[in-house]
């Protein structure tokens, strides 16, 4: 198992589960602070909102920054292409975070209401457009960035930041800021009561549909519309890294080929749908943990597809397609593959549990009498 081939092919599972661990815990930490001013109307009612994430959201961050290293570590080509050409939407994301930890930890300094109102919008600020730009991002991902490696291997990014806003890539932003709204209104439902639980309830029950209905339209125009380069001829899996050692043409259609030649991949779309479609039924009602459950499996499930989608690509290149970048051709040394893989086998299962631990303590309703009683230690 400890081959060149086999190591690459456990990488790509490894930063896909933390890619999956990362939309699931910060998804609904974004979609809280989104819903912020609209399903909390006074501030005690909004306190309680943040109150829900708040043991947890630092945590939730930390996947991300993991995603970011692994990435580096692994894929250096991949990092080095997506950190360089895209480097205003990056810092686009970064500086939408700022709104965050500032938001959480100074809202509760003074009790004028406008001091307060105003971080209310910056929370609102950080929830919101971190995943419209992640979603961007991934549209972009799908229709391939205009990039080319010399013979040196050098990346060099021929597009621009407003060549990224495409419709369909705009598309794919909005249908990421419904779903993490939709998954952060269920974590609300399982977390609060009362009057804040119910505008949760009629969010979800809203924004439920929204999402089902984008994300259809979302795989038609993948599987009917878009074109997706198709490997004629590349080196051997254990071969050195360089992704110029293949040959690459655009195929008509190709999404939809590329399932239809391995069916069983349909799966993950379907379950996606399916558990999409039974936390928004859920959601209506009154379940709570059930419906927030279906939900992770839902966008698990649509990760899992994108994945699967764009393998063995990491990143296409879309004006020339021999340089883009598959986890065969982009990744660091064996050796390095190797290291990562037994300090990734020692620590994840410790952070994973550590994480179930947390999770586990903090899990329970937060109400108004809790807010009052903890007036000076809550945020």
């Amino acid at each position: 198992m400890f081959d060149y081939e086999s190591m690459r092919l456990i990488w790509w599972l490894f930063i896909g589960v933390v890619a999956i661990a990362f939309a699931l815990t910060e998804g609904f930490d974004f979609g809280i602070s989104t819903l912020l001013p609209f399903v909390g109307k006074n501030d005690v009612e909004r306190r309680i909102v943040i109150n829900s994430v708040g043991p947890v959201w630092e945590g939730n961050q930390v996947w991300l920054i993991l995603l970011g290293g692994a990435i580096f570590a692994i894929w250096p080509s991949v990092y080095a292409t997506l950190f360089s050409g895209l480097y205003l939407a990056m810092m686009l994301v970064l500086f939408s975070l700022f709104f965050r930890p500032a938001g959480f930890d100074y809202r509760n300094k003074l009790s004028n209401p406008t001091w307060r109102n105003t971080w209310d919008w910056c929370l609102f600020l950080g929830g919101t457009l971190p995943p419209v730009l992640l979603g961007v991002l991934a549209g972009n991902l799908i229709l391939g960035l205009p990039f080319h490696l010399d013979q040196d291997l050098r990346p060099f990014y021929d597009g621009s930041f407003l060549g990224l806003l495409s419709p369909f890539a705009l598309l794919c932003g909005v249908v990421c800021l419904v779903g993490t709204s939709f998954h952060g209104a269920l974590f609300l439902k399982c977390r609060t009561e009362g009057s804040v639980q119910e505008r949760s309830r009629v969010v979800a029950s809203i924004l439920g549909l929204l999402l089902i209905l984008g994300l259809a339209a979302v795989m038609a125009w993948v599987f009917l519309g878009l074109d997706r380069p198709e490997i004629t001829q590349m080196a051997g899996g254990d071969a050195p890294s360089n992704p110029l050692n293949k040959t690459v043409v655009a195929v008509g259609a190709g999404w939809l080929a590329h399932f239809m030649a391995h069916p069983l991949m349909l799966i993950a779309p379907a379950t996606g749908m399916l558990a999409l479609a039974m936390a928004w039924l859920l959601g209506r009602g009154q379940s709570t943990t059930a419906a927030f459950v279906f939900s992770c499996l839902g966008i698990a499930s649509m990760l899992l597809s994108l994945g699967l989608g764009l393998f063995p690509f990491l990143l296409i290149s879309s004006t020339a397609p021999g340089s883009s970048l598959t986890l065969w051709d982009a990744t660091s040394s064996h050796k390095t593959l190797v290291l990562a893989f037994w300090i990734t086998i020692i620590f994840l299962p410790i952070v994973l549990l550590y994480t179930r631990w947390v999770y586990k303590v903090i899990w329970g309703s937060i109400t108004e009498a809790s807010i009052i009683k903890d007036t000076h230690t809550l945020y």
